[in-house]
């Protein structure tokens, strides 16, 4: 039996391009040989559809598209689609073939973890399910599963087991599984245990692209019977694959670094918001530190270089090497790059409140005035130009406070902000072996500094910190487990309260991108006011 696994990029609610996406795949399957043509979750919809699914009409568009491809339907295909029975929603698997909609298989098992919250939305299907049908005079039975039946270690039902147990001959998954690191090797550990407990060959098709803060790798494949992976699909693009479920050639996957991985998803995350929210152009503020300069590069990748707009704005404490890093970095992506100076707003600003700041020493509030002047500029020139503002704040950084409020907070995206400021150095220095002179090696090799005071530098040992704040924010570690770690006491006391005290400056920035297992923004839920410390 020949599947075609098709790994495609969905819009949400774009139901007509959703449409012809899965007819024009199925119908290329069909032509090259295979014998059931399999597509992601909510194939028709996008994922994840979230209040959206509050919408009626929306509801009903979707079951409308889903009647019209099953009218295309010659041999089996199966993708998934919104069901409704009653005044129950289902997140379902559609089977069609003979130009209808032969039979749904609802999702069982329903996430309420991270960025999934289905059972607001989705009512649970009422128990494991397989499909039979006849293959060349001979009766198969599929055991379909949507995204978490797969995950089911942590539930009472065991889906796989279930369909084992119904006589399923063949396992196939349809998901729509965000990226996370670590993500990809946790799906093959996990089928692989599945086909080792039941003997089934399985196919995982995973939706690939970007929605909103979302990532989707894509990374479908296909196990054999003896746990031998015959079919791997590529990483954060779109692919598709005939695969003969009884090979027994096993493939050989050869993964990419952590490094590359990152820097696929951001570009592929960066690309489809601006793709999917009609907008074509960047605008980026350049201050010649190694932030910017990753934001910079990963923009010019996701859009091109004459798609990406650099703004340097100096002010009376910007270095000159800064300003030339700045200036080399938009020579070496060759973009369009400005210089508009903030010294003499600044002054306006101090004339301005020397009444009524008058008898205080200066603090961290003049200098974060600057901070808000660039971030003014940036904004208008966002709302003159219709450019979106590309926020340049690392997640070390976010969870420290140690960023601005209605200052560089400022913008349309965050991309690195879930990126540890040691990861930010790390993907830039790979940047530089893969595309040799994009970021200058001062960039690189300089201390951090905002350059908001005379000879300031970044209060924390990034090298300790980004690690503490990893355990804090992604481990969820508590004080104990991190004081048997090696963590000075002290240390985490401080850095604990500053993650607490900024939960509100968080609520408040761009969406960002989201790559680690956890990472601020919907998927992480911390009250603002609190009196627990843990």
């Amino acid at each position: 039996m020949k599947i075609s696994l098709c790994q495609l990029n969905f819009s949400l609610g774009d139901f007509k391009k959703n449409k012809e996406k899965i007819i024009n795949n199925y119908n290329e399957s069909i032509d090259n040989g295979a014998d059931l043509v399999v597509f992601p979750e909510m194939s028709t919809v996008g994922y994840p559809p979230q209040d959206l699914l509050l919408d009626k009409n929306f509801v009903d568009k979707n079951i409308k598209t889903t009647i019209e491809i099953s009218k295309f339907s010659t041999k089996p295909m199966i993708f998934g689609c919104i069901r409704r029975k009653g005044l129950k929603l289902y997140n379902s698997a559609a089977i069609c073939y003979s130009g209808i909609v032969q039979k749904y298989i609802d999702k069982v098992l329903l996430p309420t973890y991270d960025v999934f919250d289905e059972s607001r939305y989705f009512s649970s299907g009422e128990k494991p399910e397989v499909w039979e049908f006849s293959f060349n005079g001979k009766i198969i039975k599929i055991g379909i599963q949507i995204c978490e039946d797969l995950w089911d270690d942590d539930y009472d039902c065991k889906v796989s087991q279930i369909q084992k147990d119904l006589g399923a001959n063949l396992i196939i998954n349809i998901s729509a599984s965000p990226y996370s690191r670590g993500k990809a090797n946790d799906r093959i550990n996990l089928i692989n245990e599945k086909v080792k407990n039941t003997g089934i060959p399985f196919i995982y098709c995973n939706m690939v692209g970007a929605q909103d803060e979302l990532i989707y790798d894509g990374e479908s494949f296909a196990v054999n019977s003896l746990g031998s992976i015959i079919a791997y699909l590529k990483s954060f693009s779109e692919d598709k694959i005939i695969v003969d479920i009884n090979s027994k050639k096993e493939l050989k996957i050869n993964p990419f670094s952590y490094e590359e991985k990152t820097y696929k998803a951001l570009v592929l995350g960066l690309r489809d918001y601006f793709q999917k929210t009609n907008h074509t152009e960047a605008v980026i503020g350049l201050s010649g530190g190694i932030d910017s300069a990753l934001v910079c590069c990963l923009a010019v990748e996701a859009l091109g270089n004459n798609h990406v707009h650099g703004v340097s704005m100096p002010s009376k404490y910007s270095t000159s090497h800064s300003l030339q890093d700045a200036k080399q970095l938009a020579d070496n992506l060759d973009i369009d790059y400005k210089v508009i100076s903030i010294e003499d707003l600044v002054e306006k600003y101090d004339d301005t409140l020397v009444a009524f700041f008058k008898d205080l020493e200066s603090d961290e509030t003049e200098q974060n005035i600057q901070s808000r002047i660039r971030g003014n500029i940036l904004m208008a020139l966002s709302n003159k130009f219709n450019w979106i503002v590309l926020s340049t704040g690392n997640k070390t950084e976010l969870a420290l406070g140690y960023c601005t409020l209605y200052g560089d907070m400022s913008g349309g995206l965050s991309v690195i902000s879930d990126l540890s400021k040691l990861d930010v150095y790390s993907v830039s220095k790979w940047i530089n072996e893969k595309f040799p002179q994009r970021i200058p090696q001062n960039t690189i090799d300089k201390t951090p500094s905002a350059e908001l005071a005379e000879d300031q530098f970044d209060p924390f040992n990034y090298d300790i910190v980004s690690p503490l704040v990893e355990e804090l924010v992604v481990g969820l570690k508590n004080r104990d487990e991190l004081v048997s770690d090696g963590f000075n006491p002290e240390l985490i006391d401080e850095i604990s309260a500053l993650i607490r005290a900024n939960e509100f400056k968080r609520r408040q920035s761009a969406p960002g991108l989201k790559i680690s297992k956890k990472a601020f923004g919907i998927g992480r839920r911390i009250p603002i006011v609190s009196k627990y410390r843990g």
